[in-house]
Formats: structure tokens, C-alpha cells, sequence
């Protein structure tokens, strides 16, 4: 079994409106979609359709909080959600006639001290029977930025694998405990080391000086490039094949998802890096995120070339 964990879920709410997105003025929408959303309820669907047993788990609160449970479980996600007195956050995505995208994103309402304490004691109970855990996303109000170090600590303590995809402050602290898989982009692996990371060689550096730490697999996710894996058993750059995608958001939550996955099925690196790059690119072929047609990941898995690196070369 998989958990996907999601401190800051929140109510997806996608506007689609003619023309585009005009200050100041009133602005029709012309239809609204409601979902479960949070990087770890995307996870969660991704892992879904590979055919693995999922249970998302996090907090949630009041009126909008019992929505997001009935929308996962309409997903087919039957979740085991801490509940909290804040109310559940919303997030719009506004998609003009252009499909150029323009987000809201609430912060998420303060949660208390001693709600973050019954649920890490509730949340030992529900990792009871996985075998991999994945942890995705920002956390709401009152949450220290050392919760993810604590998580990922107790989590290995209790026996299982831990992912790790968030950012910032979050990410610099949770990779204190050493998570078992890390999945920075360019732009966040700039901000956890402080200083550019740009080319291929500046990644695959910046990524063998983070497995150095103690994090057991590294991925580095490119776009349309694909991913690089430094890992114990070496380096592994993943590359799709040329795609036209229709929507990359939520791709990295695709990866994470497919890394979980192969950890589950105890993947190589190499059968790993593999997958998690195939279902990516697939995902981006998709209008739905966390999603993916199995007959576009059929044709594209035997496409995505590995290549074995060098630390010089």
C-alpha cells in the first residue's frame, strides 16, 4: 500500500472563461469544475491508475473539508483525513480562451499545535499496513517549517520508504532526516543550495552533493528533457520522446506518483527512472491533471531512452 500525504489539501476550483482576464471588471465564468486538489491527492490518482492500493491522507476542515472527502472518494480515493478545526482552503485556476492559466492560491487556515500533535499519533496508525509513503506540498498556518524532518524521521522509524517533493524552508529541513527519494526541479534545487543550477552538469553536481547528505535516490526533474537519478547505484539520465503536451501541470506530482510506484514494486533505478519519465510525458498528453491514458504510456514507455553518466562526463 501507498499513503500520499497532503498537509495543505485544498478545493481545486477550475474557471474557464471566454476572452481572457481583464483587472478591475466583472469576469463570467463560463463552466466551473470543483476537485480534490493538493499535490498529494494528484499523487494519489496517478498511483491509482497504475493499479496500486492508495490511501491519501492530511488535514482537513469544516464545510469545505467534507466536499474535498466527498470528491476524492468520487475519485475513487477512500482517504483517512485528520480533521481539524480550520477550514479547508480553496485554490482557482482560471483558464482564459488562450489556455494561458492564472492561479489563487489560499494559504490555508492557522491549525493548532496540539491538532498537529493527534494527528502525527493518528498518522502511525494509518501508515500501519504501507509500504511507501509520499509527503507533497506547502503546509497551512502553524505548522513549523521542521514538520516534514519530523514526519520523514518517525516515518523511516517505522519501517517504510519515504518521498519527499515540497520546497524552500520545508525541503531544507526535511532532508535533515534523509528521505529515501527527493524530486526537486531546476528552480527549487537553486533554492535549497543557494546558489544557480542551470545546465546538465551544474544539475548532476548539485545532485550527487545532495545523495552525498544521506537522501538515498536524487531526481532532478526537467520538463521536456526529462529527469536525472543519482543514486547508489549511479547516474541515470531519463530522456522522452518528443511530445506536444496539452497541460504539464501536475507532471512532477505524476513522477513522484510513478517513483512510488516502482518503489512498491521494487524497480531498478535504471526500470524506475524509466517508468517515472514515461508516465510524466504521458500525463502531459493529458487535460486532466493526475492523469493519464494507459494506451499513450504504452506507446511512449519503450521511447524514454536511459543513459548511464559519468560524475566528469
Amino acid at each position: 500500500m501507498i499513503i500520499t500525504l497532503t498537509l495543505n489539501a485544498a478545493i481545486d476550483k477550475a474557471y474557464q472563461i471566454s476572452g481572457t482576464v481583464q483587472l478591475g471588471t466583472v469576469m463570467r465564468v463560463t463552466s466551473c469544475k470543483n476537485t480534490a486538489g493538493g499535490k498529494g491527492l494528484n499523487v494519489a490518482r496517478v498511483v491509482k491508475l497504475c493499479g496500486e492500493e492508495v490511501v491519501p491522507s492530511g488535514l482537513v476542515g469544516g464545510r469545505t473539508g467534507e466536499l474535498l472527502e466527498q470528491l476524492a472518494c468520487h475519485d475513487g480515493l477512500n482517504g483517512r483525513f485528520f480533521h481539524t478545526s480550520a477550514e479547508t482552503r480553496c485554490c482557482i485556476n482560471i483558464l482564459d480562451e488562450n489556455r494561458q492559466s492564472t492561479e489563487f492560491l489560499e494559504p490555508g487556515e492557522s491549525v493548532t499545535e496540539l491538532e498537529i500533535a493527534e494527528f502525527i499519533k493518528e498518522f502511525k496508525t494509518i501508515c500501519a499496513d504501507a509500504q511507501v509513503v509520499t509527503m507533497s506540498g506547502s503546509v497551512p498556518k502553524g505548522i513549523g517549517k521542521d514538520i516534514y524532518r519530523e514526519l520523514v524521521g518517525k516515518v523511516k522509524r517505522w519501517g517504510k520508504k519515504v518521498i519527499l517533493d515540497t520546497s524552500g524552508e520545508l525541503m531544507r529541513e526535511g532532508i535533515q532526516a534523509a528521505p529515501d527519494l527527493i524530486k526537486p526541479n531546476h528552480e527549487e534545487l537553486s533554492m535549497l543550495l543557494g546558489r544557480t543550477v542551470t545546465t546538465l552538469d551544474e544539475v548532476k553536481a548539485a545532485a550527487i552533493e545532495l545523495h552525498k547528505k544521506g537522501i538515498g535516490q536524487v531526481v532532478v526533474s526537467m520538463g521536456k528533457e526529462g529527469a536525472l537519478l543519482v543514486c547508489e547505484q549511479g547516474i541515470f539520465r531519463g530522456i522522452p520522446p518528443k511530445i506536444r503536451a496539452v497541460n504539464t501541470v501536475g507532471c512532477g506530482d505524476s513522477m513522484v506518483a510513478a517513483f512510488a510506484v516502482a518503489m512498491q514494486r521494487k524497480f531498478t533505478p535504471k526500470e524506475s527512472l524509466r517508468y517515472a519519465v514515461a508516465i510524466s510525458a504521458a500525463s502531459a498528453l493529458s487535460e486532466q491533471t493526475g492523469h493519464f491514458e494507459k494506451e499513450e504510456l504504452e506507446k511512449i514507455y519503450p521511447m524514454v531512452r536511459v543513459q548511464e553518466l559519468t560524475v566528469s562526463g
